[in-house]
């Protein structure tokens, strides 16, 4: 199912030049299964055509609060009532201030003013100038604005359309589109902060060869995204792989599992949860070559010795802050048979509250997955689906499992 299925988003325009990144955040909205309106100003007509944004949204683009399409001439009662929010994007640094002080001499003020505060959110995705983003009056007008309730997006930072780099760019469709989608999920884990492993790790046996597996991480980082999306503060410890960090996340790269443990072991005091995704190499070289080792031509392989690389999630578990109940901790198990079984022994070994497990040679490398958690009432399937649909149902299994959950 599309993430915004059944989602009316009313698209309001402000005059910049990112209003061009709007024909495709529409686009965009779109193909996740929202409906569109699309509101203009009359500034960002002069940036980008209503025939264009007509277009792409398949409905009339309005401008004016005269409007004769509405019998009742009420455009700005009319479109509000209908909309499960409005984006704002691109927002200008005048129009923030518009919204501020209650304008309402055109359309798209006039409905914000007018629409419904507890049901219909406001998003401002902000777009100007650098020195216009930093300047005192923009950053009170924010602060104000939030507090009003409004969300702000946020801005990226980089190449603008005068010719200086900095910060007040707006966000690319992509990051907006993963923010309204966000936007909309249950914030479960809200106040909470959660501790994702992701993804192999690496154990060199020389500057050009080591053991690893074939997780991709994929599995781990939908969970560190539907984290996010819930409502945490969510730290990666992401292992070697090639994937982008979801939005909102803080990210850690790490190669092998001593690198892993440290990373844990220094973030784990701030964690309420930790979730133990990543495929972790059960052993790794006891001494890595600091040459890359050579065929001699005599016929004769190398002969390597390895030693057991430590457990990441008991030691986690076993801390004093699990054991109290502080740090829910939720562990993986990456099988190729037998997954009860497994799953149940692993459980009881590391001595976690909620154990996953799943078929790896099925889903390594794959966008789909099949889930069994194993905790002390029995056990519970998550039928096959995207690893993102699984990841968010986790994360509903997990905030019910907390101590104090409603």
């Amino acid at each position: 199912m599309n993430d915004l299925a059944g989602k009316h988003i009313v698209l309001g325009l402000t005059g910049g030049i990112a209003c061009y990144k709007a024909a495709e955040l529409c686009r965009a909205l779109i193909k996740e299964g929202a409906t569109v309106q699309v509101v203009m100003t009359e500034a960002a007509a002069q940036f980008i055509t209503p025939v264009t944004m007509q277009a792409l949204s398949n409905r009339p683009v309005y401008g004016s609060q005269w409007d004769a399409r509405e019998p009742n001439n009420m455009a700005h009662i009319n479109l509000s009532r209908e909309a499960d929010a409005i984006l704002i994007a691109p927002c200008s640094a005048d129009f923030m201030s518009k919204l501020l002080h209650g304008g309402a001499d055109e359309l798209l003020s006039l409905m914000c003013l007018a629409r419904p505060i507890d049901t219909v959110p406001l998003l401002i995705a902000p777009a100007m100038n650098r020195e216009m983003w930093a300047h005192p009056a923009t950053q009170r007008n924010l602060m104000q604005l939030a507090a009003d309730g409004a969300t702000i997006l946020g801005v990226g930072s980089g190449f603008q359309a005068c010719g200086e780099t900095g910060d007040g760019r707006m966000l690319e469709p992509d990051e907006l589109l993963a923010d309204v989608i966000a936007f909309f999920q249950p914030k479960l884990l809200a106040g909470k902060q959660v501790l994702v492993t992701a993804g192999p790790t690496f154990e060199a046996i020389d500057p050009v060869r080591g053991i690893t597996n074939r997780s991709s991480g994929k599995m781990g980082f939908a969970i560190a995204r539907a984290a996010h999306e819930a409502g945490a503060q969510v730290t990666l410890v992401a292992g070697p792989v090639a994937l982008a960090t979801p939005r909102g996340v803080q990210r850690i790269d790490v190669q092998s599992a001593i690198d892993m443990l440290q990373a844990c072991v220094e973030q784990a005091p701030a964690a309420n949860i930790f979730v133990a995704t990543a495929a972790v190499a059960d052993w790794r070289p006891a001494q890595a070559s600091d040459q890359k080792i050579k065929k001699d031509g005599s016929g004769q392989t190398p002969t390597l010795a390895f030693v057991e690389n430590p457990d990441i999630l008991a030691n986690v578990a076993q801390s004093g802050r699990a054991q109290a109940g502080d740090l829910f901790c939720v562990g993986f198990a990456a099988e190729s048979h037998d997954l009860l079984a497994h799953a149940t022994a692993k459980r009881a070994r590391k001595g976690v509250p909620l154990l996953v497990g799943n078929i790896g040679p099925a889903t390594f490398g794959k966008d789909d997955n099949a889930l069994l958690l194993v905790d002390a009432d029995g056990t519970q399937e998550l039928p096959h689906a995207s690893k993102l649909h699984l990841a968010r149902q986790l994360v509903s299994e997990i905030a019910r499992r907390l101590p104090n959950a409603p």
